[in-house]
């Protein structure tokens, strides 16, 4: 695929900024625009759009309240987050062949399916629920025939996605987006004492077996104390952006080209929660993101 970068002069239409949620649905609504008007010079390439958390499109009052507001998030930003199916869906005069919008539940997908069937009933568009882990294997199945090419936006605000389900992407013709939530969970799960409670869900997300994942967050010194010398354990500093790095390092194992700097979204007080990170098996996709991330 030839990419050229003078594509991403070519933004959609609309007013696109605000909050952390918006810059985040704003870069990646960018990144949609250019990615088909590229592909439209590719027509023996069928399309897929994939997103793994669709939810219903709206407000869920089943949200955890908690976690709301451990992230400093507002309503009118609650609402917003999961505006992705309606920008991909509405972009005039282009569009992908394929739409899957994927969740676990199956309320949030008849809401979602009743949301945007009688909007865009020239799309064809797939709804499944389920595992979002499953599906990405179920498509990465799909594209070892070359005769797809995927847009893979996966924004969960935990820690549901598996390496294991990100490895089987390796060698498919997919673009990505991950929300990688560094701040919020993550780092948390790397507590100070560096006991890790959690290792086995560490162990899931990086791909990583527990002794690795240590050797990159904790530091062991030997101190001297009044009853002798003490090897303690200290986490190090800047855990977050180190969370980041490592995430996308770990990308670069299934992917060519993935972002050296992220998107950093932060919360109302200034501190980082999320890195939404691009990767691509093509250089100059990546150049698009690249700018895409520094205009934001």
């Amino acid at each position: 695929m030839s990419w050229n970068e003078k594509n991403i002069l070519s933004e959609p239409p609309g007013e696109w900024g605000g909050p952390w949620t918006e810059k985040k649905l704003e870069a990646f609504s960018k990144y949609v625009w250019s990615y088909l008007t590229i592909m439209k010079k590719f027509p023996f390439w069928k399309t897929i759009y994939f997103d793994g958390f669709a939810g219903s499109g709206t407000r869920e009052k089943q949200v955890n309240a908690d976690l709301m507001q451990q992230l400093k998030i507002t309503e009118e930003e609650e609402r917003t987050y999961k505006g992705a199916a309606e920008r991909v869906l509405g972009l005039q005069e282009l569009g992908f062949d394929f739409y899957y919008f994927i969740d676990k539940k199956d309320s949030s997908l008849n809401k979602l399916k009743s949301k945007l069937d009688e909007k865009f009933k020239d799309k064809t568009i797939v709804y499944r629920s389920g595992d979002a882990n499953h599906q990405i294997t179920e498509l990465a199945k799909a594209l070892q025939t070359k005769d797809y090419a995927a847009l893979v936006f996966l924004d969960p605000f935990g820690m549901q996605i598996d390496w294991n389900a990100i490895a089987e992407l390796k060698d498919t013709r997919s673009d990505v987006w991950i929300l990688v939530p560094t701040g919020v969970i993550v780092n948390r799960l790397l507590d100070r004492a560096g006991k890790l409670e959690f290792s086995d869900k560490l162990q899931s997300f990086f791909g990583l077996p527990i002794e690795e994942i240590k050797a990159h967050f904790y530091e062991e010194k030997k101190v001297q104390t009044l009853f002798g010398e003490e090897e303690i354990i200290t986490k190090v500093s800047q855990p977050i952006e180190k969370i980041a790095r490592l995430y996308a390092e770990r990308m670069k194992t299934i992917w060519k080209h993935v972002t050296d700097e992220p998107l950093v979204l932060k919360n109302r007080n200034g501190s980082p929660i999320f890195h939404f990170v691009f990767a691509s098996n093509n250089q100059n996709a990546k150049k698009i993101a690249k700018q895409i991330i520094q205009n934001i």
